[in-house]
């Protein structure tokens, strides 16, 4: 009978039998790509042809020149990376501190197999078998400590596909505030742009909310109570509750961050300051939020003020009076059209017209008063009604 250790190396080489296969199979794809007539992209695993065929953006490759940094590899993290990969993203930096679990099975991605694994391991490894051509970078620590927050600072800085250049993206896909707020202080500091992410408790509503330093509101400018109350989020956590449980809701909520991701890097659409999702009511508020000046977070106000600086340096577009030409009728009949009403009568009649915002005009105004209004009304005797009725009966 084969020992435990042997049917563990028959186990090792059968996988790497089958990554062989799967690479040969991606190498005659790549041929069959490279002959079609019809296609003529050189990434079979690009997704993205639609787009050009559909004339939304020029050139849709220009996807494998861009670098996301993926933050939290849970339940949003890791569909938001699977789709990234499929659409052919240049390079993905992923960071996670949390291990694989079989409570980790609804995640529509991890498998049983890779329990015990750290997730930003088993995630590679899923990643590279969907899209060998994709580059990554994973780091397996918590970013809210002293010495890897420095380090993550600067992957962010550093960490595009390019050496020594930054990273074009950060996604936020994390389960806490705390790390929510390191990302953002993270970001403010370096003035990179990121996308925060996340799914309610319940499981039922999610949102994304797109941040540009100093331009929109960070996530401290109008932080959720617990944050601005400085209570502890582990005192919300319900005893054997995972958090943002639901596949539907991870997935509905991952698909907005890649969209907007894919809107911003193309350059093609508008991108969503703030998209929520509410799966009871079907509701999907959205709304942009600007900086708050009195933010608690330094950085964000210094990108604020350089902002403001940007802005106020752009020359000024010259705004040209438009002047209308007045309308000229063949004068073969001698009609002439004139008004019988002066400018003191119109005056009189409109009233005076309400202050209002630009942009708004009034259907109607009330009448201005005229002295024979004024000269209708019944003065007042001072005597009682009593009196007044003893004079009627009187006549």
């Amino acid at each position: 009978m084969a020992s435990v250790e042997d049917l563990q190396k028959k186990i090792h080489e059968l996988e790497r039998e089958l990554r062989e296969e799967r690479r040969k199979g991606g190498a005659m794809r790549t041929k069959i790509a490279q002959m079609s007539s019809e296609v003529v992209d050189s990434n079979p695993y690009s997704r993205l042809m639609a787009l050009k065929r559909m004339g939304i953006v020029d050139n849709y490759e220009k996807i494998r020149d861009f670098t996301v940094a993926v933050v939290g590899v849970g339940g949003v993290g890791s569909v938001t990376a699977e789709m990234l990969t499929r659409c052919g993203i240049g390079k993905l930096l992923l960071f996670d501190y949390d291990k694989v679990e079989l409570a980790n099975m609804n995640r529509l991605f991890f498998q049983p197999h890779q329990a015990g694994m750290s997730k930003v391991e088993a995630a590679e490894k899923t990643l590279k078998e969907i899209n060998p051509d994709v580059e990554f970078e994973v780091y397996n620590y918590n970013i809210t400590t002293v010495d890897n927050f420095n380090h993550f600072m600067d992957k962010i800085r550093k960490g595009g596909l390019t050496k020594d250049t930054p990273v074009d993206l950060v996604l936020s896909c994390v389960d806490n505030f705390e790390a929510r707020m390191t990302i953002n202080t993270a970001c403010n500091e370096i003035g990179q742009t990121w996308i925060e992410s996340g799914v309610s408790e319940n499981a039922v509503s999610g949102h994304i909310q797109f941040i540009i330093p100093g331009e929109t509101s960070c996530f401290a400018c109008a932080p959720p109570l617990v944050v601005a109350t400085n209570t502890d989020e582990k005192t919300l956590k319900r005893e054997g509750v995972c958090a943002a449980s639901l596949p539907t809701t991870m997935a509905i909520v991952a698909g907005f961050l890649v969209q907007n991701t894919l809107k911003y890097l193309l350059k093609f659409g508008d991108v969503t300051y703030y998209l929520g999702y509410n799966a009871l009511q079907d509701f999907f508020p959205t709304m942009a939020m600007k900086p708050n000046p009195q933010c608690d977070d330094n950085h964000c106000k210094r990108q604020q003020k350089l902002y403001q600086e940007r802005e106020a340096s752009k020359p000024k577009e010259e705004v040209k009076e438009k002047v209308e030409e007045a309308i000229v009728h063949d004068d073969e009949w001698g009609i002439e059209l004139v008004s019988e009403t002066t400018d003191e009568e119109l005056k009189q009649a409109q009233g005076d017209m309400p202050i209002l915002t630009k942009g708004v005009t009034v259907a109607y105004t009330k009448p201005a008063p005229t002295q024979d209004d004024n000269a209708a009304q019944v003065e007042d005797s001072g005597e009682s009604l009593e009196d007044l009725m003893k004079k009627m009966q009187s006549i």
